[in-house]
């Protein structure tokens, strides 16, 4: 494939679109059977690797959170997730579409990543089942040493 048709496919490529970039250590929290597999490619396809899954060890460049209702606790969930992440980071949460079995009230949303002490900056259709909002992490917030 040529330079220009990779940049072409960026330009159209979800993974591309929500800010992914060739090189990037990306998490994956919250994998089950349901998560949409060709967004989990295209993110793959992007950062040219392998997302991690949670028993990785260093610190990544973005996080991507599946959450369903019945996961448990959001805020606690996102604020697990700000643990693994470079400082200022993202973190794209990952939730079922209104009426999809899992679904999250974009109210309980907002309030979670607020508790998290996130900024949720843009809200996005991902896939046929999963809408994703991506949250940005506080520059200074938190101390990683």
């Amino acid at each position: 494939m040529s330079a220009t048709a990779d940049h072409a496919e960026e330009r159209t490529n979800p993974a591309a679109r929500l800010g992914f970039q060739p090189g990037q250590v990306v998490q994956e929290l919250g994998y089950d059977d349901d998560v949409d597999q060709e967004l989990r490619e295209a993110i793959e396809g992007v950062i040219e690797g392998d997302l991690v899954d949670e028993d990785y060890d260093d610190v990544a460049d973005a996080v991507v959170l599946w959450f369903r209702d019945d996961d448990g606790d959001l805020t606690d969930a996102l604020v697990d997730a700000t643990t693994y992440i470079e400082e200022g980071g993202p973190i794209l949460l990952l939730t079922p579409k209104t009426g999809r079995s899992g679904y999250v009230e974009p109210s309980d949303i907002s309030e979670a990543a607020t508790t998290a002490g996130l900024t949720a900056s843009k809200s996005v259709s991902v896939g046929k089942d999963w809408s994703g909002s991506r949250l940005a992490t506080p520059k200074a917030a938190k101390s990683k040493r």
